[in-house]
């Protein structure tokens, strides 16, 4: 009986692992894409990359049997303001104290 079990268990995990080395790529990357589509996103790319390619983005899937992923990569910050003419924010810094102005002493 207690092998009966065993085998019951073993095939019914064996399924799910089954099913996942069927899927191909592209077919995967299509059910994704019509997922987001139905919750509303926009501005998104799916890239299909090799399991262990170390790339930028969050994984949503793996295919092929788990040789490959796929990611949605992260999008790239704004480039950061230049700066302005001055490069202290304080417009004063380094003018004359007032003294000097007053003594005429502008060493």
């Amino acid at each position: 009986m207690k092998l009966l079990a065993a085998i019951g268990v073993l095939l019914f995990v064996s399924v799910p692992a089954h099913a996942q080395t069927a899927k191909p790529c592209e077919e995967l990357k299509d059910e994704i894409t019509k997922k987001l589509e139905a919750k509303g996103v926009k501005g998104y790319t799916l890239e299909i990359v090799a399991k262990d390619k170390d790339a930028e983005g969050k994984v949503v899937g793996t295919c092929d049997g788990g040789t490959k992923k796929i990611i949605t990569p992260r999008p790239q910050p704004p480039p950061k303001p230049r700066p302005r003419n001055h490069p202290s924010p304080n417009p004063r810094a380094g003018a004359l104290p007032l003294k000097a102005w007053v003594a005429g002493t502008f060493q």
